[in-house]
């Protein structure tokens, strides 16, 4: 089970950059300003993990190949999610 979720982690986290190069074109690299700590593509890859793991552990997949298809799946879902919640904080600003 550890191995799946070792899996699971890298595999969501790869999709997750993926998704981030995809939306931007490139890799935005994490910065720092006077009030705010933007995450660049970590925020992606973090994501796409955290997403890829919860569902791994939820849905109890068996086989290697099964963790890798929920693994996928899961990380374009954690980019689903960020585009969600940025389109509320813009939905607020307006």
């Amino acid at each position: 089970m550890l191995t799946d979720i070792l899996f699971a982690v890298i595999i969501g986290g790869f999709v997750g950059m993926a998704a981030h190069v995809r939306k931007k074109g490139k890799i935005v690299m994490p910065r720092r300003t006077k009030k705010f700590i933007y995450l660049g593509f970590l925020e992606e890859v973090l994501t796409g993990s955290i997403a890829a793991l919860l569902l791994v552990v939820s849905s109890g997949a068996g086989s290697t190949l099964r963790v890798v298809f929920v693994s996928i799946i899961a990380g374009f879902g954690g980019d689903a999610i960020l585009r969600g919640l940025e389109f509320l904080r813009n939905d607020k600003t307006s």
